[in-house]
């Protein structure tokens, strides 16, 4: 089991990746890091091997499949993420660590939009997409977490071996901070300095389609773990519309004692039934969710026993080292 380590996703970073290594290994010369290689075309890997790293592969492509390789294969104390562009700041990573090993925080976010990210990032749909999607989380989970979209964070044993990874792209940075409000996991925010890309190196975002994305993903997950407001808003809504149809059906009976749109008075009542069962449709999730947080808790118990484990095994085998 590592103390530290460093985790890098990599897919054609070839003008960068060599740089991001090794300020690492020279900033955290005990950590571990690792590069995985997401169908790199440019030489990355061998870069990234070159300067140090230990280089590993994940064949299907998307930074989430990456990620999710990364979580299942790692054991340490505390997880660095970083991208291998070479736009966040390597001076910062202390803070994070010792968030989540002095602090016991269990996931660190590298708060770019305090600081330099309006300024530093060219692209204003980028700006304004981050903007969008912080406030959009923050409201619907009631949370404060400060950049959502950041790929500069640091997590704990607990936090990396409970998170299961669903998105395969660039969404799962979303996805970690839902999950993160969701199971009341102790959240950080550390300001950093951002920059942008260097000179010939091209971002892998494209705004509209991976924001799209983004906040279909976020859609998705406000039904999932928070089942009884999603629903109930739509149980509304329905009956809202199914109101404004049959006003005038009423207001018309009460005046002729008459029924002359029959069509518009069966089309409310399918409204009402379908009103009446996202209501109940989210009460029933809302139950099975909260048995699920207590599966969760359980499963908690479980991976802190196999840290414990882990650090014990890790600590015989110094004392091993330091007798030969």
């Amino acid at each position: 089991m590592d103390k530290i380590a460093v985790l890098i996703p990599c897919y054609n970073e070839s003008k960068t990746i060599s740089k991001v290594v090794s300020d690492y290994k020279n900033f955290l010369p005990s950590a571990a890091v690792y590069v995985y290689d997401n169908n790199s075309s440019d030489g990355s890997a061998q870069l990234a091997q070159a300067a140090g790293a230990i280089v590993r592969y994940e064949k299907q492509q998307g930074k989430g499949n990456v990620i999710r390789r990364m979580f299942r294969e790692i054991d340490a104390e505390c997880y660095v993420m970083v991208d291998g562009d070479d736009t966040y700041p390597v001076e910062c990573v202390m803070d994070l660590v010792n968030e989540v090993l002095v602090n016991q925080a269990d996931m660190v976010v590298g708060d770019r939009l305090s600081s330099t990210y309006f300024t530093e990032n060219k692209r204003p749909f980028h700006n304004l997409g981050n903007s969008l999607v912080r406030k959009s989380i923050n409201v619907l989970f009631k949370s404060n977490i400060k950049d959502m979209m950041t790929g500069y964070r640091a997590f704990s044993y607990e936090f990396v071996k409970t998170f299961p990874i669903l998105s395969k792209g660039f969404e799962i940075e979303t996805e970690m901070s839902i999950h993160a409000i969701d199971k009341r996991m102790q959240i950080a925010n550390v300001v950093i300095e951002y920059r942008d890309r260097p000179e010939g190196s091209e971002s892998k975002l494209n705004t509209f389609t991976d924001g799209y994305k983004v906040l279909s993903t976020i859609s998705r997950l406000f039904r999932t773990y928070k089942p009884l407001r999603y629903f109930s808003t739509l149980s509304i809504f329905l009956m809202l519309i199914a109101g404004i149809f049959f006003t005038p059906v009423l207001v018309e009976y009460l005046q002729t004692g008459l029924v002359n749109r029959f069509p518009t008075l069966i089309v409310c009542g399918f409204i009402t039934i379908a009103a009446i069962q996202a209501m109940f449709s989210g009460l029933l999730l809302e139950n099975l969710l909260h048995a699920e947080k207590h599966n969760f808790e359980n499963r908690l118990h479980d991976v802190y026993a196999r840290k414990k484990e882990l650090l014990s095994a890790r600590e015989h085998r110094g004392e091993e080292e330091s007798q030969i």
